[in-house]
């Protein structure tokens, strides 16, 4: 059984079919990329995969359990989170702030423990704290914990929002273009810190990314998306001589011989 399914999903903007009988299937412990020209429809799988919208048709199953129809908050209480293509961080809270709030679903402080600051909120909210610092180190960020997430370089916020989805404790990461907007040596590294969450925590990855050296290279299965409609999935190397897929990137006349 694959540690992830979403079988058939369907998803429509009135008119507008962004996603039709998609099916993708991801093994544990694996890395696998969704590709595609702009506008294929990748996102919005991530969207539907993360809760953000639900499918109108076809499931989505976690562990061979329907996750469809959850909240965001409770699917990655279930072990599934993400980053996004554009970064989405608490600009004006520093950045172990923007990671501790990745902890909150796993906090147990309730609503008086709160309002009253108990012993044991405060004692939580250290721990709280601990352990965000310490993943900022493992991200490699942890000399600007107090800056203003606003204020990081580019590269820097991509590693605090990849921190922040560690903090839910996943066992699924999507990355949502990881390496956009990055140059060749921060590339480099975002694709050896990738590989560094799968071997060192576990991870399972999925993400979404345009640079082709970064997928090929990095890579063990990639799903190919065109017009929201999946044409092609398979090894690196099969998909890297796919005709749909070459035709879908560089038009018809790639494929023809003269």
């Amino acid at each position: 059984m694959a540690l992830l399914e979403a079988n058939g999903l369907t998803k429509r903007f009135g008119g507008l079919v962004a996603n039709q009988d998609v099916t993708v299937k991801i093994e544990q412990g694996t890395i696998t990329a969704v590709i595609g020209p702009n506008g294929a429809g990748k996102t919005t799988f991530f969207n539907m995969v993360t809760g953000f919208y639900e499918p109108d048709e076809g499931d989505v199953l976690l562990n061979g359990k329907s996750i469809k129809g959850l909240r965001p908050d409770q699917i990655a209480e279930r072990g599934i989170t993400r980053t996004f293509q554009n970064i989405r961080l608490f600009k004006e809270m520093t950045a172990l702030e923007n990671v501790m709030v990745g902890t909150h679903s796993r906090l147990s402080a309730g609503i008086l423990g709160i309002m009253f600051n108990t012993k044991r909120v405060r004692e939580e909210e250290e721990r709280a704290k601990v352990e965000a610092y310490q993943l900022m180190e493992y991200v490699g960020i942890a000399h600007v914990a107090n800056e203003a997430a606003g204020s990081l370089p580019y590269g820097l916020q991509r590693r605090l929002e990849i921190a922040r989805a560690l903090a839910t404790n996943p066992q699924i990461i999507l990355l949502d273009e990881p390496a956009a907007g990055m140059n060749p040596r921060e590339t480099v590294e975002m694709t050896e810190f990738i590989r560094k969450l799968k071997h060192e925590l576990g991870l399972t990855i999925i993400l979404i990314e345009h640079d082709m050296k970064l997928v090929m290279g990095l890579s063990e299965y990639i799903h190919v998306l065109d017009y929201g409609r999946k044409i092609a999935e398979g090894t690196p190397e099969q998909i890297r001589n796919n005709p749909n897929v070459i035709e879908a990137y560089l038009g018809k006349s790639a494929t023809e011989v003269s």
